[in-house]
């Protein structure tokens, strides 16, 4: 018999989905566990994977139950993931701490979108990096959000 105060082992299955339905997927899950009383612990989404989808259950049998016949459903993988291995799409660190000046950075959002530039200044305070666009035929310093970045090459030290 076990205590109460003995915890079982975190059981994370992962859920293969078509490329893009991942919310879908997970949305239509959650109503299916709700209506059929299937005791699901945790649904995960991360943004940053694409086609996947970690469930949280007590048995593999659970995770077969809730995804049998729901659209967009590939497979469920084998086999568990540890926490410690999907710990890195829960917790969000910001992208500043790996920005320098000089890095070159592409830009993931607004009109400059999948440009590259070098980093000219950082405002920590506000969150704000001043770029200097590599493929404009003057340099233009544009400030965006650092958000809006993604490091491509750290600079040369």
């Amino acid at each position: 018999m076990q205590k109460k105060d003995e915890q079982q082992p975190i059981k994370i299955f992962v859920v293969k989905t078509t490329t893009g339905q991942e919310r879908n997927v997970a949305r239509l899950i959650a109503t299916k566990v709700e209506m059929a009383h299937i005791p699901l612990k945790a649904l995960l989404v991360p943004d940053t994977l694409k086609g996947y989808v970690f469930v949280e259950a007590d048995g593999p049998h659970f995770v077969e139950e809730a995804i049998t016949g729901i659209r967009h459903v590939r497979s469920r993988i084998s086999g568990l993931v540890s926490f410690n291995e999907i710990e890195r799409y829960i917790v969000r660190k910001p992208v500043m701490a790996d920005l320098g000046e000089d890095d070159v950075v592409e830009i993931t959002g607004g009109p400059f979108k999948g440009m590259r530039a070098k980093i000219t200044r950082l405002d920590k305070s506000k969150g704000d990096v001043t770029l200097e666009l590599l493929e404009a035929t003057f340099t233009l310093p544009i400030t965006v959000h650092s958000d809006y970045v993604k490091l491509v090459e750290k600079a040369k030290a």
